[in-house]
């Protein structure tokens, strides 16, 4: 099932809210984030951190691949590393841990594998246009 919202930085909330009914739906899961450099991917999961009540301090993982938050929620970068490097260092099984992982740069072999493995996923798509982003879920 595909949804599509057209939202500014203050109707984030909207997507939030929509995020965590797929959740709570499907379960433990990881969430792939596509989009170009500076498209929101960061600030969409520092947005669901605090939207659980967490004052966990949410940054880019890009140089520390993986970074852990309160309430098992993970958050991983394959953008310096690639998913074979990814693989490599074991970050795989780390998907088998309770929580929501959510993964910037999370492509398609990516999708491919982890449903192959039998784990849930959703995909968003995050594209910038002119004052809003719009985001592409795929759940």
């Amino acid at each position: 099932m595909q949804e599509r919202l057209e939202l500014n930085l203050e109707q984030i909330d909207k997507l939030i809210t929509l995020l965590e009914e797929k959740i709570k739906q499907k379960g433990d899961c990881v969430v792939l984030l596509r989009g170009d450099l500076a498209s929101g991917k960061t600030t969409l999961v520092k947005n669901f951190v605090k939207n659980k009540s967490s004052e966990d301090l949410v940054t880019s993982p890009t140089f520390s691949i993986q970074t852990v938050y309160s309430n098992n929620i993970y958050h991983y970068d394959v953008y310096n590393k690639g998913l074979e490097e990814f693989i490599s260092l074991g970050l795989l099984e780390e998907f088998e841990k309770k929580g929501v992982h959510f993964v910037e740069w999370g492509d398609k072999r990516l999708e491919e594998l982890l449903l192959s493995y039998g784990f849930n996923v959703i995909t968003i798509e995050i594209e910038k246009t002119e004052n809003k982003r719009q985001y592409i879920i795929h759940a």
